[in-house]
């Protein structure tokens, strides 16, 4: 099976509302970072893909779509690999992606904040989410659009290279082949798009930046919780 659907849009634009709208449309399952967060064994596959050693069959298996990070990263590629596929770029306001990303994802690699705190903690007993860690922070400084140096909500600097990332993809793919679209657009122009019917159900909204803090201090809370466990067990 083949990706039918490529989301574009950058973390923190809605990228689960997206998954989940997709899978609801037909366009299931569809690839995303939780699959990652819940098989942390995948990480070397996209460690070899950024090296330029790229098997997206193998990565995607029976996937129909794949959206958020680490997939949108490789957006042009895929659209190569898969060439009757429709690529939808997701996007919200600068000023609140720069926001969200502040408290989730540039909080977690560089944040002055509990996220931070607990990842680097679940890193030091787990190598896989160390290794993960690693491939995310190359990934997006390989992007130049997150880094250390960020000075902060209100300076924009975040703001303004979602804005040129977002045009370098409306440059990039084929005007028939894209949809800009955000959830609060609804269901008809991704429908259109994608031609299949509206569905009688609402639009999904998940994932939310509590949502996402929340998650990854559960997941580092689990882990640790699992190191400790096995250095009480009595020794044989």
């Amino acid at each position: 099976m083949s990706l039918k659907v490529i989301g574009a849009g950058l973390p923190r634009t809605a990228t689960m509302t997206q998954k989940v709208a997709l899978e609801i449309l037909g366009f299931g399952p569809c690839y995303h970072m939780a699959n990652v967060w819940g098989d942390l064994d995948t990480v070397p596959r996209w460690h070899e893909a950024f090296l330029g050693r790229r098997d997206w069959d193998d990565i995607f298996g029976e996937f129909q779509a794949a959206v958020d990070w680490p997939a949108s990263f490789y957006y042009s590629d895929l659209m190569e690999a898969y060439p009757d596929s429709k690529v939808v770029l997701s996007v919200r306001s600068a000023e609140s992606w720069e926001r969200s990303m502040e408290n989730t994802i540039w909080g977690t690699f560089y944040g002055d904040m509990l996220v931070h705190d607990l990842s680097t903690a679940w890193g030091r007993v787990d190598q896989k989410w160390a290794d993960y860690i690693t491939l995310m922070k190359s990934m997006w400084e390989k992007i130049g659009l997150l880094a250390g140096e960020f000075e902060g909500t209100g300076t924009a600097t975040m703001a303004r290279a979602m804005e040129r990332y977002n045009e370098e993809v409306k440059a990039t793919v084929p005007a028939d082949r894209l949809l800009v679209w955000s959830p609060s657009d609804g269901w008809a122009p991704l429908c259109e798009f994608l031609e299949v019917p509206v569905p009688e159900v609402q639009l999904p909204h998940i994932n939310d930046t509590n949502g996402y803090t929340l998650g990854v201090i559960d997941l580092a809370m689990a882990a640790l919780k699992k190191w400790r466990d096995e250095r009480n067990e009595p020794r044989a």
